[in-house]
């Protein structure tokens, strides 16, 4: 999986959230975005699976190029870019379903499986990549909210990888966690980056060190610095990234 933005603006209303941004990201790598609450980075996520066309008032000019198509063309179906690309939020938004029809419901409905064994088969497998499988294998028929809030997000997690996206967007997986679960899921993260390229929004630096790849910093709106993860955080190249990764500002 090839991905970019190119040249990539959008608006709120009159407002300008991004102003062209220009950004690769790099398959089964995990890539963090960076910055101060508010300078765009959850915007720039959204981008990559359309879900800003939802907002009322919203403008998008320029181009996110995933394996070499504009997602933003005409000819190409949003439903379709969102089957393609995952997200996983910051709050876990289990469906009032049980475990196992959290992860079938969506592979069942695009026909991606037939029921029954085939079926059976994408549950188990997508539980166990989330790390969740031994944790509730004899809990399938039991609601989705009956867990804890580390094991709904991995269930999140696991209906995201069930669809098998070319890309998982992650806004903020572990705000709303316990640092035990925090831990869970970043481990689970770059296990992940084996199969998937993933790209995650995260206020914690320290979290981005940990896991990622590469990393944008971005301010008011701006892309500021894109790099490795390791040259980001200890030589920076821009003295606005500098002053925020040592906490100047933010």
């Amino acid at each position: 999986m090839k991905a970019k933005s190119v040249g990539l603006n959008l608006f709120y209303g009159d407002k300008q959230a991004l102003k062209n941004i220009n950004m690769d990201i790099h398959n089964k790598k995990i890539t963090a975005l960076i910055g101060p609450s508010g300078c765009g980075k959850s915007s720039f996520l959204r981008c990559f699976n359309r879900m800003n066309e939802l907002i009322e008032g919203v403008k998008i000019t320029g181009q996110i190029i995933v394996d070499n198509q504009n997602i933003y063309s005409k000819e190409v179906d949003e439903i379709e870019v969102r089957k393609r690309i995952g997200m996983v939020f910051q709050q876990p938004n289990p469906f009032l379903k049980s475990i196992y029809e959290n992860i079938s419901y969506a592979p069942l409905v695009h026909k991606m499986v037939k029921k029954g064994s085939e079926c059976d088969e994408l549950v188990v497998d997508s539980l166990k990549k989330a790390g969740l499988f031994e944790e509730v294998k004899d809990k399938l028929k039991s609601p989705a909210t009956s867990l804890s809030g580390g094991q709904q997000q991995r269930l999140c997690i696991a209906r995201t990888i069930a669809i098998k996206p070319e890309l998982i967007l992650m806004d903020e997986p572990t705000s709303a966690l316990d640092p035990i679960s925090t831990k869970t899921i970043e481990k689970l993260m770059v296990d992940l980056s084996e199969e998937f390229s993933i790209v995650v929004v995260t206020h914690n630096m320290q979290q981005a060190m940990r896991i990622a790849d590469y990393t944008g910093f971005f301010h008011l709106g701006d892309l500021v610095e894109f790099g490795e993860t390791k040259q980001i955080f200890h030589d920076p190249k821009e003295k606005k990234t500098k002053q925020y990764i040592h906490g100047k500002f933010g």
